[in-house]
């Protein structure tokens, strides 16, 4: 059970509330890791446009980006974070093989070069904060310097909601839950 309330659009601010009837008309649902930040109705409007500027206007290639924010989730053990970007992940491509093999990429065959760069460029903003130069020429070698900061800023920006998810126990949507 989550340790606050999960309020539903009618009990949160009316700013909130306009941008969660935004995303229901759009034909998005509106999850719980959204409603939670009903809480913090400035902060959650800031981190709803974050987290949407990550995912509808990046340039940076879809399935890279859900490569790092998968083993963002994989590295915090953060279920709903993972559960809920598998489905995102496949959306963009991502094929199930590198999604099962991402807990232990490095042994496994289903990386391309670029790919390994991608995660150990993630593995070292997650678990170290600081980037070894030869990971950062491997990412720079093949991504431009806006992509470079878009992956960096994912990677923390997920890294965040892994913390809030994981912190406050906020539960996967009911149909998502196990049976």
């Amino acid at each position: 059970m989550a340790r606050v309330a999960i309020p539903e659009k009618d009990q949160v601010g009316e700013e909130l509330a306009t941008l969660f009837q935004k995303m229901e008309d759009r034909g998005s649902r509106v999850l719980n890791v959204f409603k939670v930040m009903g809480h913090c109705p400035t902060i959650g409007r800031n981190f709803l446009r974050l987290g949407n500027s990550i995912l509808f206007k990046g340039r940076l290639d879809p399935r890279l980006r859900e490569l790092a924010i998968l083993r963002v989730g994989d590295l915090a053990k953060a279920n709903y974070e993972w559960t809920q970007h598998v489905a995102v992940a496949r959306r963009v491509g991502v094929p199930d093989q590198q999604i099962e093999g991402l807990h232990a990429w490095r042994e496994s065959p289903h990386f391309n070069p670029h790919e390994r760069a991608i995660l150990q460029y993630t593995d070292e903003v997650a678990e170290k904060i600081r980037v070894a130069e030869e990971t950062f020429q491997a990412v720079k070698a093949f991504l431009t310097e806006e992509q470079i900061v878009e992956l960096t800023t994912a990677i923390g920006y997920y890294g965040m909601v892994c913390r809030l998810l994981e912190s406050l126990q906020v539960e996967l949507e009911d149909d998502l839950l196990p049976k």
